[in-house]
């Protein structure tokens, strides 16, 4: 079912503001990276017209919020099993499996994470919504891996505000294609919406957000590179676009990869292998570790 939700809010207090920081202070019931996201996608307007997040706003603007989503009247709890690292009263550290989306959205109804989250518990954060329980950050579909859930507000916030001020250290492994000689490196390249194909991000040198991924050579192979990669930044997509960007895309990356992928098929070899991060409550620094699944070791195998 299309539903359609329009807020009109006129500008007064906020004269002056960025629109994304004017929005924070209007739409005290959404997150920030929830109306990012709205901006990115086209879904505010300011007189009418489209505009970017560092517009700044004049008196008697006029700023629309348009919002469309297809989606259930609810979210059904779903049997998924899962790979659960820990838990306790405030966090939930998942090893999510390849292929898992993390939260429904277009194409997505069911299925997905936060559908098994439901039928596991019913305590989780409400800050980003029914459709996404306790859901403080996201990995993608084809990619593995530790993250995080929140099980009430007050960790979730605690945890959102770590990843605000890069205090939560995530750690991946990534096999690319191609020889990277240097020992280790750092890529900085602010990345944005692809104006061309909404689905995939791009570097973006004029209006993209900073991001930067620190990277270190874990193995050569002959035509191949195992990378350990650290991020600073959290971007939709960052390790999959810098390292295409630095000309060495993801080995079974689809959407950025190569077309005809001699070494593997089945989505982006890209695993979340460490999460650590400081406990809403204990406030003890906790560090957490998933192994390779199989198949990456198998495609490893292959290489040597």
């Amino acid at each position: 079912m299309m539903t359609v939700k329009t807020k009109n809010h006129k500008v007064t207090r906020q004269v002056g503001f960025r629109l994304d920081k004017a929005l924070v202070d209007l739409l005290s019931d959404v997150s920030r990276s929830h109306i990012q996201k709205l901006i990115e996608d086209g879904h505010v307007f300011v007189n009418n017209k489209a505009e970017k997040a560092n517009y700044r706003l004049q008196e008697g603007d006029v700023i629309n919020v348009v919002e469309r989503e297809d989606k259930p009247s609810d979210l059904v709890a779903e049997y998924i099993p899962l790979d659960i690292i820990y838990e306790d009263d405030d966090i939930i550290v998942i090893n999510k499996q390849r292929g898992l989306v993390v939260h429904p959205g277009a194409g997505n109804k069911d299925l997905t994470l936060a559908n098994a989250l439901m039928y596991h518990t019913k305590q989780l954060s409400s800050i980003n919504g029914e459709f996404r329980p306790g859901i403080v950050h996201r990995i993608d579909k084809d990619t593995s891996g530790l993250l995080v859930v929140a099980k009430n507000d007050l960790a979730h916030n605690f945890l959102a505000a770590q990843l605000k001020d890069h205090t939560m250290s995530r750690k991946y492994l990534a096999l690319v294609h191609g020889v990277i000689f240097e020992d280790e490196g750092k890529i900085i390249a602010p990345l944005g919406r692809d104006r061309k194909n909404r689905l995939k991000m791009t570097v973006d040198l004029h209006d993209g957000k900073e991001a930067v991924t620190y990277f270190i050579v874990v193995k050569r192979f002959a035509n191949a590179t195992l990378v350990q990669c650290r991020l600073e930044t959290g971007r939709t997509h960052q390790i999959r676009v810098h390292f295409e960007y630095i000309r060495h895309p993801m080995v079974g990356d689809s959407l950025y990869g190569k077309k005809a992928d001699s070494i593997y098929k089945g989505g982006q070899l890209l695993h979340a292998k460490e999460l650590t991060l400081i406990h809403p409550t204990s406030k003890k620094l906790m560090t957490f570790s998933a192994p390779l699944p199989k198949y990456f070791e198998n495609i490893l195998k292959t290489l040597e």
